[in-house]
């Protein structure tokens, strides 16, 4: 259910949406767009005669990398590259961290050990988490990249994690690591030796090593999706790619040490419990409207079964349909549910943290949880996927479903734009990230194998 459009027209303004924008003047904004007086991005996507990225003119991609192609380490760069993150490198560098999102049921030329997985001989056993019962590893993983801004150069690309499954999205941490997510749950059986359904956590680091993969259980097992970390409070909010999935947070016993442990919770709201946010069959929940939140404790963190959100619904927490994307951005939490809405077109929600965020004085100040959008038309927008904070502040939004895909822009003021169109095939777009420096963004084509590192003028964005 989670692959689909986001957005199929040029753009247009998200009445309600970004910083208490009037519904007014959201209107305004829609009917100038719609009738093409004006563009709030970069002008109009140019087509690139080489048919594999439009982008507006001033802007260039390099593409950096492709699935199956020998890394520096010596192993194959896997197939389904998906959510990645950013960090600053030495001497100027950025150092990116990308999943594979590569499904149970792929075959080995879709991973980074070679088409009979013999290159798994080259590391040691307990550097792949999951290496089946046969012999035929998972084949998940998260690689790392390390580029050169200034040049537009790669330096190197290799293995960081290996043996997992279905690594879709995840988050940056502010103690330089990257949190890749499992997006699948899967028991121990004929072909598989290990539980899936977790977190893991990958060191930031340019030199070439596997890391010794180590699931952060107390985390959570269940269908994850992406991770936002507030860099004030150090706790963890994740998403739940389920259409009855939850919104969790997890609060470590020593910050930026969650291995260690700590306690999660899932989001509630105040006025009603077990609130269906989904607004499937009523308006539960109108665009602009404020909710104040609650955080549910849950016990069973690592079920049998994927039970987990059961447990937390039966507790109170509020129903979100296929969160995916989440950034912690501008002061605020960031998400957004694929299916929500009462077309099941998408939701983009924001969560502004209580002043004291996971301490016994919470209830004083709530959390507060809003709804920003709530797609109402599909021809005009539908299923935001990842998400990401721009450094000039606009949040940059992959499409993702079937056709043409594009890559958005969203300002402020909450004016949408389209930034890239895939113009090789029909592959979503994944991984959005940006270089420290602010030089660079990256994504990928996930189905195609390809990853971009864009240029161009970012600081000339009309402002309309």
């Amino acid at each position: 259910m989670k692959r689909r459009h986001f957005l199929k027209k040029t753009g247009f303004a998200l009445a309600g949406a970004w910083v208490s924008q009037s519904a007014v003047s959201g209107k305004y904004f829609l009917s100038r767009i719609q009738n093409g007086e004006i563009d709030f991005g970069y002008g109009p996507l140019i087509e690139d005669p080489d048919k594999v990225m439009d982008l507006p003119e001033g802007f260039r991609y390099q593409i950096i990398g492709r699935s199956g192609e020998r890394m520096t380490d010596g192993f194959y760069l896997p197939g389904l590259p998906d959510g990645m993150g950013a960090f600053e490198g030495p001497d100027g560098s950025t150092i990116i961290l990308r999943n594979h999102e590569v499904f149970p049921e792929y075959l080995p030329e879709n991973g980074p050990f070679g088409s009979t997985n013999e290159l798994q001989r080259r590391i040691s056993r307990g550097l792949i988490y999951d290496r089946g019962r046969e012999g035929s590893p998972a084949l998940g993983a998260v690689t790392t990249f390390v580029y050169d801004t200034r040049k537009q150069e790669l330096i190197s690309q290799f293995l960081s994690l290996a043996g997992t499954l279905t690594n879709c999205s995840g988050g940056v941490t502010p103690w330089n690591s990257w949190i890749s997510c499992e997006e699948i749950f899967l028991n121990p059986s004929f072909k598989w030796a290990k539980k899936h359904g977790y977190a893991f956590e990958v060191p930031v680091s340019a030199d070439q090593k596997v890391v010794k993969p180590a699931p952060l259980v107390a985390m959570g097992r269940f269908v994850h999706e992406s991770v936002a970390v507030d860099p004030r409070t150090n706790i963890v909010y994740q998403t739940e790619d389920q259409l009855d999935g939850l919104i969790y947070r997890f609060l470590p016993d020593r910050p930026g040490r969650l291995e260690e442990g700590g306690r999660l919770q899932c989001l509630g709201i105040n006025s009603e419990p077990k609130t269906d946010t989904r607004n499937w069959d009523e308006q539960k929940v109108k665009p602009g409207g404020i909710l104040l939140v609650k955080w549910i404790d849950l016990e069973d963190v690592d079920p049998k079964k994927d039970t987990l959100r059961i447990q937390g619904f039966e507790k109170g927490a509020a129903l979100f349909a296929s969160g995916e994307g989440m950034d912690y951005f501008a002061g605020a939490i960031y998400f957004d549910c694929t299916n929500g809405g009462r077309i099941k077109a998408g939701q983009i929600w924001r969560f502004f943290p209580s002043q004291f965020e996971g301490t016994e004085r919470e209830g004083e100040s709530p959390g507060r949880l809003e709804l920003f959008v709530e797609i109402p038309d599909r021809d005009i927008c539908e299923n935001p996927d990842q998400m990401k904070g721009t450094p000039w502040g606009d949040l940059f939004v992959c499409e993702d479903g079937f056709g043409v895909q594009h890559l958005f822009g969203i300002t402020p003021r909450g004016e949408i734009y389209r930034f890239a169109r895939n113009a090789l095939d029909e592959s979503e777009f994944s991984g959005i990230c940006f270089s420290p420096d602010g030089s660079t963004a990256f994504v990928n084509y996930l189905r195609a194998g390809m990853t971009f590192a864009i240029t161009g003028p970012w600081k000339v964005r009309k402002r309309g």
